[in-house]
């Protein structure tokens, strides 16, 4: 059975976005566009031990995921912001953007603190206790 030119081309499309994971229950091409423009909010606030949250996420060891949205991810994002580096739009995926900011971070604690944090733009182990806290 013969397909026509424009049942071709659908069929190519939807099958493009099968494998790129663009369906409607998520993926690469539903994180694109408008949805991924939307910004989640940034409530930056100090415990009265001296620690940074933003209320997403409350541990020290998950790295922020550079593809998907996640709680890690909008945390760094947010203290990032706080602590006057701009990651980009409060996403919860931790880009290019994200990653600069985050070795923008990683050098000035360096610096200011005499410590030897790897200045990769990952938020791991390392770099979380220094994210949540205003001072060396």
């Amino acid at each position: 059975m013969a397909l026509t030119a424009t049942r071709r081309r659908t069929a190519i499309v939807f099958a493009s976005l099968v494998l790129l994971g663009g369906t409607a229950t998520g993926g690469v091409a539903a994180g694109t566009g408008a949805a991924a423009a939307a910004a989640y909010p940034c409530d930056v606030k100090m415990s009265s031990a001296g620690r940074l949250s933003a209320g997403y996420y409350d541990g020290n060891t998950v790295v922020p995921s550079t593809s998907q949205v996640t709680a890690a991810g909008k945390e760094a994002q947010c203290l990032l912001q706080y602590q006057g580096h701009n990651p980009g739009t409060i996403d919860g995926i931790f880009g290019r953007n994200s990653q600069a900011a985050a070795k923008k971070f990683q050098k000035r604690v360096n610096y200011a603190c005499h410590t030897t944090l790897a200045e990769d733009g990952q938020v791991g182990r390392q770099t979380w206790p220094y994210l949540r806290r205003l001072y060396c």
